[in-house]
C-alpha cells in the first residue's frame, strides 16, 4: 500500500526564535502569504504562523520556551531535514534582494548542471533555504 495524497504539497514545521524577523524574511522578503496564526496545541505553548508556499504550507512555530538549536552547517552539518527548496523563475532578482537585506548567503548563485542554477541562503535562525531556477 502506498500513501494516497489528498494535497499536492507538503506542510513543513520550522521552529523559530523570533516571529517578527522570520515573518519579515518569509513574507516580506520572499513574498510568501501569511494566511494566519494559531496557538500551539499539546501544551507546548506558543504560536504557529501559517505561511502559504504554492500548494505547501510553512508552519513557523515560535514556542514559549525556546528549545536548543540544531547543529548548523547546512547540508553537511547533521542528519535530518537540512534545507527547504523553492523552485523559482527569478534567481538573480532574489539573490540581489537577499544580498541587499543582509541575508547570509550559504551558497552563492551557482550552476549545478546544464540549465540549473541555485542559490542557498540562511533564514533568521540559520535554516537553509535553497532557490532553484531551471532554464
Amino acid at each position: 500500500m502506498s500513501v494516497q495524497l489528498a494535497k499536492q504539497g507538503v506542510d513543513l514545521g520550522i521552529v523559530i526564535t523570533d516571529s517578527e524577523r522570520s515573518l519579515r524574511f518569509y513574507c516580506e522578503l520572499l513574498g510568501l502569504e501569511h494566511v494566519g496564526d494559531i496557538p500551539m496545541p499539546l501544551g507546548s505553548g506558543g504560536t504557529m504562523h501559517r505561511i502559504q508556499c504554492g500548494d505547501s504550507l510553512l508552519k513557523l512555530v515560535n514556542l514559549n520556551d525556546t528549545p536548543p538549536a540544531a547543529p548548523g552547517g547546512g547540508i553537511p552539518g547533521a542528519l535530518g531535514y537540512r534545507y527547504l527548496t523553492l523552485v523559482i523563475s527569478n534567481l538573480d532578482e532574489m539573490a540581489a534582494a537577499c544580498d541587499d537585506a543582509g541575508v547570509p548567503i550559504a551558497v552563492p548563485v551557482s550552476q549545478i548542471r546544464e540549465g540549473v542554477r541555485i542559490l542557498m541562503v540562511e533564514d533568521p535562525d540559520g535554516n537553509w533555504v535553497e532557490f532553484v531556477e531551471n532554464s
